[in-house]
């Protein structure tokens, strides 16, 4: 077994006291009873519009439920989970973890490694060993969080930088948003639906008049697509055009995106119009030598719910 190790740049959101559940209940899109200390479930923070704070993978340790995204995501939906916060019994602050994403050839040996007893289904475990928490995310990756940087089996590899995790990441369809992205887009947009991140059976939250509009009135006109393409070097602007007939129009600027220096390799996640088809041809606006193609989504855009 191989294994690769990165350390995320990522960050966490902690909410513990007698009202966690109910709290949190009415401000994310996703059935808080569906989080157990087995399972975790995607969910989105929303404005009262209906706009992304931000998008987590949501778990429970120990007495607490902890919150995962990128870090403009964890400064947007910290300080709107604060706010309203004031008015339940819930403490609400940035967890300190280490967060250590890894890429293996088997999950199951892999868990094993680390003191883990894999059963089939679970995506969440707690390793004694490491003092962690694990999420197993599909069957090549997982994370392991842990309040220090873990010292992991000889089998494991730390790579200097976490291109590649955030690669798979992007090819998997994971949405994750930059801090030009909070506040612009619902849940739809960016595809929470295929990821079982929305209850729509749940009861009322923050902005769940929009999400629900989106869903029973067919008013969501774009989706979150996977591109790529091969580039000598990260361009300097990442806003995206698209090929209209003989001409070229806006599209948009990824919501995430990584680039490994070695393999020339450049993805990004981008919301387009949902009739954008596989043959659309896109390029930097200020490299148009350079087109970038759309990859297949890795699952339907139609929620199972």
């Amino acid at each position: 077994m191989q294994a690769q190790a990165f350390i995320l740049d990522d960050g966490l959101i902690q909410v513990t006291g007698q009202d966690k559940l109910s709290y949190l209940h009415g401000q994310l899109t996703q059935d808080m009873n569906l989080v157990t200390d087995d399972q975790f479930k995607w969910t989105g923070h929303c404005s009262p519009k209906g706009k992304l704070w931000g998008v987590f993978r949501l778990f429970k340790e120990s007495d607490s439920y902890i919150l995962w995204g990128s870090k403009s995501e964890i400064e947007a939906s910290l300080r709107e989970l604060k706010k309203y916060g004031v008015f339940a019994k819930v403490e609400i602050a940035q967890a300190e973890r280490v967060a250590i994403g890894i890429i293996t050839d088997s999950i199951t040996s892999t868990l094993s490694q680390l003191n883990v007893e894999p059963i089939e289904g679970q995506t969440a475990y707690y390793s004694e060993a490491l003092d962690a928490k694990v999420l197993v995310l599909d069957d090549k990756r997982l994370v392991v969080f842990a309040k220090q940087k873990p010292e992991l089996p000889d089998t494991f590899t730390y790579l200097p930088d976490n291109a590649l995790w955030y690669l798979a990441s992007i090819s998997a369809g994971e949405p994750r948003l930059d801090t030009q992205s909070i506040d612009e887009y619902v849940p739809q947009m960016v595809n929470l639906q295929a990821l079982n991140g929305i209850s729509f059976k749940k009861g009322c939250y923050t902005g769940q008049e929009t999400v629900a509009r989106m869903r029973y009135l067919g008013k969501n006109k774009r989706a979150m697509f996977i591109v790529s393409a091969q580039v000598d070097s990260l361009p300097e602007s990442l806003d995206l055009e698209m090929a209209l007939e003989t001409n070229w129009r806006r599209a948009n600027t990824p919501t995430h995106f990584a680039f490994d220096t070695h393999t020339k390799q450049f993805s990004a996640l981008v919301v387009l119009p949902n009739d954008t088809t596989a043959d659309t041809v896109l390029r930097f606006k200020d490299s148009p030598e350079a087109h970038l193609t759309i990859q297949a989504l890795p699952y339907s855009l139609e929620d199972s719910q």
